[in-house]
């Protein structure tokens, strides 16, 4: 219900939901709201508790009780004679409205539903094992001993790291225990502690791949350390380039390397690791998810090839989900101890009872379980995104397919993908472009991007039916493109 009470008094528009909670709730939070960002202003009369309660269709009593609530907090000010107004508020500028305040629609038209988001990095929200995990909290309520629900041991659930390590031997070879582990509240702030502990061991420099991860290289600078680019091809990170950049540590995703899909090559990991051996330096593996392989084993993690020199960093949020914040940071001893220092100085730790059910969860098999299944999920998403993509594209766009749950269209040459990113937008589908993936030094002029335009299409959290819908869309917003542009249109199956 709207109701605009301008006779007699302020223009000022209401609308309630009756189905959104308490009707009292909603006019105390949207006359707030008014009065903060000055849509009410001093001394201006508010209509009477009767005019007030006709206009909405509340009861009389309802408004009272508003109008007393915010006479209370010092919103209005109340005189016999003279009704109701606002009171003189601090200066200042227009504060948010109250959370979950209902609020009049802005003027502008609402934005398209999106129908089909490829954002990267969310999994399959809609496949969680939501009744596995209940039962794993509730079996960690029942068996969790009174003595652990106090602070927890700094590096972690004992427990859930003896699983972990374990895990990472089966399912990743590598080869860390218990001791080598410190657990997390998720992969960020593992990183930052890693980062921060190699700053007190004197490394001033970390390479990072470009492109790359986003933000990593302003997680690295907050840590004190010298971010520099080192390039990506078809192969994965150039470490002859990387020899070139003076870092003693580096930061890359080898596994399926993020955006571009690619897996470190053979020769290259040999590579690497000779080069950290070489200058005592040390490599951060992002192991983000290396379980989703389509066409073969997954490749193992370089942790299990040197793990005197590689911190491995991992997460259920793409095996799981992004709102269960747990990781891991496997480390060389040399480490361990200044990254649960780190860990200590910054926070209590992570939930214990969340802990102990992750472990219990893996330990039980139903991890394992859901994996499978969802690997299959994936898989076939993958295909169709693959046929479709070919169908709308032609042949050859679709690279990074071997594994994860995100892949890298190219576009034709001179396509713009901010401004296909942005058409498509209007068309109901989300996608980013690689550009967002570029890794610019902070002290470096913004060159153009010499790579061939992309975009990146996450399917963890897309149906089949919405791919095929996105991709056709996505197509229509390249041709849109190439019509204002002029440029050769993109051949397909379909044209």
């Amino acid at each position: 219900m709207r109701v605009d009470w301008a006779r007699g008094g302020p223009d000022l528009m209401m609308a309630l939901d009756r189905g959104a909670g308490p009707l009292g709730t909603q006019i105390q939070d949207q006359l707030r709201a008014a009065i903060r960002d000055r849509r009410l202003g001093a001394g201006e009369r508010l209509p009477s508790t009767r005019r007030l309660a006709e206009l909405l269709g509340v009861s009389r009593g309802t408004v009272v009780d508003v109008y007393e609530q915010l006479l209370a907090e010092g919103y209005v000010e109340s005189t016999v004679g003279s009704g109701t107004r606002v009171a003189t508020m601090p200066a200042g500028g227009p504060a948010r409205p109250a959370p979950g305040a209902v609020t009049a629609p802005a003027s502008s038209s609402p934005s398209r539903p999106v129908e089909a988001d490829f954002e990267y990095g969310i999994p399959d929200l809609g496949s969680v094992p939501l009744t596995d995990w209940s039962r794993a909290v509730s079996e960690a309520t029942r068996t969790l001993p009174t003595a652990e629900l106090g602070d927890e041991d700094p590096a972690g659930s004992r427990h859930l790291r003896e699983v972990v390590t374990a895990y990472h031997r089966r399912v990743r070879s590598g080869s860390a225990v218990a001791e080598d582990a410190v657990v997390v509240s998720g992969f960020r702030q593992g990183l930052a502690f890693a980062l921060a502990t190699l700053a007190r061991h004197g490394i001033r420099r970390i390479a990072l791949e470009d492109p790359g991860p986003r933000e990593h290289d302003v997680i690295a600078r907050r840590a004190g350390l010298d971010a520099v680019p080192v390039p990506v091809d078809d192969h994965g990170l150039d470490v002859g380039r990387l020899r070139e950049t003076g870092a003693r540590a580096v930061l890359l995703t080898p596994a399926h390397q993020c955006p571009t899909g690619v897996a470190l090559g053979p020769s290259r990991r040999r590579h690497l690791v000779a080069w950290a051996d070489e200058i005592d330096g040390v490599i951060l593996e992002d192991d983000y998810d290396a379980e989703f392989r389509y066409d073969r084993q997954p490749v193992g993690s370089l942790q299990g090839l040197n793990p005197a020199r590689v911190i491995a960093l991992g997460s259920v949020s793409k095996t799981l989900a992004p709102a269960i914040r747990l990781g891991w940071v496997l480390a060389p001893p040399r480490f361990v101890a200044g990254i649960i220092e780190e860990k200590r100085l910054s926070s209590r730790g992570a939930p214990g009872l969340d802990q102990e059910a992750l472990a219990l969860l893996m330990e039980s098999g139903r991890f394992d379980r859901h994996l499978r299944r969802v690997r299959e999920i994936y898989h076939a998403r993958r295909d169709v995104l693959a046929a479709e993509t070919e169908l709308a594209f032609g042949p050859g766009r679709l690279h990074g397919l071997a594994a994860g749950c995100h892949a890298l269209l190219r576009l034709p040459d001179g396509t713009s993908e901010r401004a296909v990113v942005a058409t498509a937008a209007t068309m109901g589908v989300r996608v980013s472009g690689l550009g967002d993936y570029r890794f610019v030094p902070a002290d470096a002029e913004t060159e153009p991007d010499p790579r061939p335009p992309a975009h990146v299409l996450g399917f963890g959290n897309v149906s089949e039916h919405q791919i095929s819908r996105g991709i056709r869309t996505l197509a229509k917003a390249v041709r849109r493109h190439q019509e204002r542009t002029g440029h050769p249109k993109i051949r397909s199956i379909m044209d």
